[in-house]
């Protein structure tokens, strides 16, 4: 049986148009930390290095002569990403955000058996065959999101903030209050191919209260 996220882990990935409170458990990912602009030519090397180690230990784990206990083959998880300003636009804060100043860690979830000594085999292997200096920034991270507000937005990353705004009056009328302005995107569509107006972005803000 292969385990594909969209059918079985819908909850998670896959919000309706609407804000929702959802408690997330601590899950293990690719990751890789950056900053800058994401419109930048470079951006793109993270998402390559990202999903060139996930297809690596998808396919080699297939190849072991022992599967690691719980193992079961399954659907690459979707690209995401956890987003932040720098210290000094914090200080500076704004409406007005200048891309220039974000702070990220991109990502892809990896099933709970694998472990950090095949991950470091896999990221040497992909270093050899798909060279990559943002493999060099690479690792096996665990994130717990917790309590958060989810919700499903649908068009440009630039209109996010009219999203943002439903969650947290929704978060306010649920008791909660958002921690930061810190928050994850999980991307349900490709944007490198998908136009603007129809890319489907999971919005994730966490909330305590």
């Amino acid at each position: 049986m292969k385990h594909e996220w969209r059918k079985i882990e819908k909850s998670i990935y896959l919000p309706k148009a609407k804000p929702e409170v959802i408690d997330v458990r601590e899950f293990q990912y690719v990751s890789i930390h950056g900053s800058g602009n994401p419109n930048a030519e470079s951006f793109a090397q993270f998402i390559q290095a990202l999903y060139s180690m996930s297809y690596a230990i998808k396919m080699n784990l297939k190849k072991v002569d022992k599967l690691p206990k719980g193992y079961m083959d399954w659907t690459v998880y979707p690209l995401t990403g956890i987003w932040d300003i720098t210290d000094k636009a914090k200080q500076n804060y704004s409406d007005t955000l200048n891309k220039d100043d974000l702070v990220f860690d991109l990502m892809i979830r990896q099933p709970d058996f694998v472990t950090e000594d095949f991950f470091s085999e896999m990221l040497a292997l992909t270093k050899k065959k798909k060279p990559n200096e943002m493999l060099e920034k690479a690792e096996l991270k665990k994130f717990h999101d917790g309590k958060c507000v989810q919700m499903l937005h649908v068009g440009s990353f630039d209109d996010e903030p009219a999203s943002f705004a439903i969650m947290e009056k929704f978060a306010d009328e649920q008791g909660l209050k958002r921690i930061s302005k810190k928050h994850r995107e999980i991307y349900l569509s490709d944007f490198r191919k998908v136009p603007e107006e129809k890319r489907k972005t999971a919005l994730r803000l966490q909330g305590e209260g």
